[in-house]
């Protein structure tokens, strides 16, 4: 039985609406998404060339468009935006860095058919979510996310090229201005939710304006950039498959996994759809599907966006024909380098500063799943301990990790995978409270 929604829905799950009210309104989750972002921070730690770049990001929109299809339409069937997700970042950047790009794929593919064979045919993967990521698993999960993605923000203001206090400034104004289109959204009704749709692009407008009157834009790589590319099957060479990054990436994929759930609970709630065992085996394969076809095209693992959920309630708009037009508009974007390369040229303090609030997002998403549990001590332990353990982690010395084995580099290159394996294993291992029973009143002896 469906749940009843906890926010104002206007428009149903499965309403049927015009294909060109859909079309505008799937614009505008095209708009709020910050898809692009991953991928610039992996081909930066990839050294990756300017042509490389904008290649990886147009393959990026192209695999996000196709697996919002195949999880929207087929998977889950609920309005879940798919993107690359954060949490292999690390991981990514350590097997592209020591293996080469073609270990990058050979290492992606394996993981997504063992995701999705886990959803379908063996059908397991919905007792592991009840047995092992509970909400409390999944909103810590999301909480870490997003502490663990805020120092690779702020080191990449710190160490772009230019002048750090200007790149500080551009940052700063980049962030302010979209933090003012968030808080204008329910303070103005028509425009203010205009302003809180459009935030991302507002923000990076006007930090690219500041950025250049320091002179630090640099267009002109758009003007040789073609209109139109189709894509090819591994771009990037022939899949290495090496079996400690593969290993590696299947953690990684189970991470995916519980970071995806966390934001399939908040979905759930927004539209009142309810997660029974049939729609979660069917997420897990459209998950993994999505993931397998996005490393054939040359683009990273794919999660469901918790700020594109986040977007349902704001807008009252839950129909999966929405999402759907949503992921055909990114599947065109995709297809037109000259829009990828431009996005390669915003300067990284834009980015960078827009990232640090998206964090700040994606940290207040976890929240809200975990807010209606008690905290008692044993979930204070659950959701403090990972956390500080991402914290270790991400400023653990780099020197330290060349002294490990490859696949101990692999893991502790990730904040996000230590601190979401430490949270499943915490919630296993800590037995839960047992209430006591109240105890029935003693009748007094009559005398």
């Amino acid at each position: 039985m469906d749940k009843k929604p906890e926010n104002g829905i206007i428009i149903g799950v499965d309403d049927r609406i015009g294909y060109g009210k859909a079309f505008v309104l799937g614009l505008q989750h095209v708009l709020a998404m910050d898809l692009y972002i991953a991928p610039i921070i992996i081909a930066g730690l990839l050294a990756l060339s300017t042509e490389n770049t904008s290649f990886f990001i147009q393959m990026c929109f192209l695999g996000t468009g196709i697996a919002t299809l195949i999880q929207t339409g087929a998977g889950i069937k609920l309005p879940v935006v798919q993107g690359p997700s954060y949490v292999p970042i690390g991981a990514i950047a350590a097997i592209g860095g020591k293996l080469g790009l073609g270990a990058i794929a050979g290492s992606l593919i394996p993981g997504a058919i063992i995701i999705a064979v886990i959803g379908y045919p063996l059908k397991w993967f919905a007792k592991a979510v009840r047995k092992f990521i509970p909400p409390l698993v999944g909103g810590t999960v999301i909480i870490i996310v997003g502490i663990a993605l805020m120092p690779i923000g702020l080191n990449n203001i710190y160490h772009s090229p230019g002048n750090i206090g200007e790149n500080i400034l551009v940052a700063a104004v980049s962030a302010g201005v979209l933090i003012i289109c968030m808080l204008l959204g329910p303070r103005l009704k028509g425009i203010g939710t205009f302003f809180r749709l459009v935030s991302v692009i507002i923000a990076i407008a006007v930090g690219t304006m500041t950025a250049s009157l320091f002179g630090s834009v640099d267009f002109s790589p758009v003007r040789d950039a073609s209109w139109f590319s189709f894509p090819s099957l591994l771009p990037f060479g022939s899949p290495v498959f090496d079996v400690s990054a593969i290993i590696t990436m299947v953690f990684v994929y189970l991470i995916i996994l519980i970071e995806t759930t966390g934001t399939w609970f908040v979905v759930s709630t927004v539209t009142g759809k309810e997660l029974d065992e049939k729609r979660l085996n069917r997420a897990s394969f459209g998950e993994g599907l999505g993931c397998f076809v996005g490393a054939l095209v040359g683009s990273t693992p794919m999660t469901g966006y918790s700020s594109n959920a986040g977007l349902l309630a704001i807008t009252g708009v839950a129909s999966r024909l929405v999402i759907m037009a949503s992921g055909v508009i990114l599947i065109c974007l995709g297809l037109v380098p000259k829009l990828s390369t431009a996005i390669t040229c915003i300067p990284e303090p834009v980015i960078n500063g827009v990232f640090g609030i998206v964090c700040v997002a994606i940290v207040a998403n976890g929240i809200k799943v975990i807010q209606p549990i008690i905290i008692d001590d044993r979930n204070m332990i659950i959701i403090g301990i990972p956390i500080l353990l991402t914290i270790a982690v991400s400023i653990l010395p780099k020197e330290v990790l060349y002294s490990t084995p490859d696949w101990a580099n692999y893991i502790l290159s990730s904040g996000i995978t230590v601190g979401a394996l430490a949270t499943v294993i915490l919630n296993l291992v800590i037995p839960p409270r047992k209430e006591k029973p109240e105890e029935e009143p003693v009748a007094e002896d009559s005398v």
